[in-house]
């Protein structure tokens, strides 16, 4: 089992969409707006975990017309999180944030978000904690993932609300949110780059 928490903490940890858009929204957005972002995160990665569990995930996996439309989507819904978080703050008029992220926009990430089911299928089809016992074994699997889960993104969060909480000049703020925005496309172009 401690393998197991060990897997979902060097799995989870790592900076992927998920994380990096949280703590890009609680930087540009503060707390409040970087909580509603993290239930929906929460939904999505736990929606994302059923459908693995139910055998959704590797239907889904197993088409690469799927996989493509998933990887594109979540590619381009990713530039736009990204471009709003930089632009967050700023004075530039052509693409205001005009709408802080919220819990659909952290559902919808995770239902397009290739890395959530390739963890979840890690997580979900190895370590066997119960090999006899397979609906104890999820349940202790679902309880461990999101206490873990949840710590780590609140960390993710409380950095980047953080950042916002510094009453730092307009002019560093934006380079934060710039630069969390840059951290985020190049995960994207680690993801576009992985998958050809």
């Amino acid at each position: 089992m401690l393998n197991f928490a060990l897997a979902i903490f060097l799995l989870i940890i790592t900076p992927g969409p998920g994380v990096l858009s949280l703590a890009g929204v609680g930087a540009a957005f503060g707390f409040r707006a970087g909580w509603r972002y993290l239930a929906g995160l929460f939904f999505g990665t736990n929606l994302v975990a059923l459908a693995v569990v139910t055998g959704l995930g590797a239907l889904i996996l197993a088409d690469p017309v799927i996989r493509f439309v998933l990887l594109a989507l979540s590619t381009g819904y990713l530039l736009y999180l990204a471009a709003r978080i930089a632009l967050a703050g700023t004075s530039i008029a052509f693409s205001p944030a005009s709408r802080q992220p919220g819990i659909r926009d952290g559902l919808l990430l995770q239902a397009v978000n290739p890395k959530a089911y390739v963890v979840n299928t890690t997580l979900f089809t190895g370590f066997p904690i119960f090999p006899e016992a397979y609906g104890l074994e999820i349940a202790v699997k679902f309880a461990i993932i999101n206490v873990i889960w949840l710590v780590i993104h609140f960390l993710w969060l409380w950095v980047g609300s953080a950042i916002k909480r510094m009453a730092l000049p307009p002019h560093v703020q934006r380079v934060i949110n710039v630069g969390m925005a840059v951290a985020m496309l190049v995960v994207v172009s680690l993801a576009v780059w992985s998958a050809f």
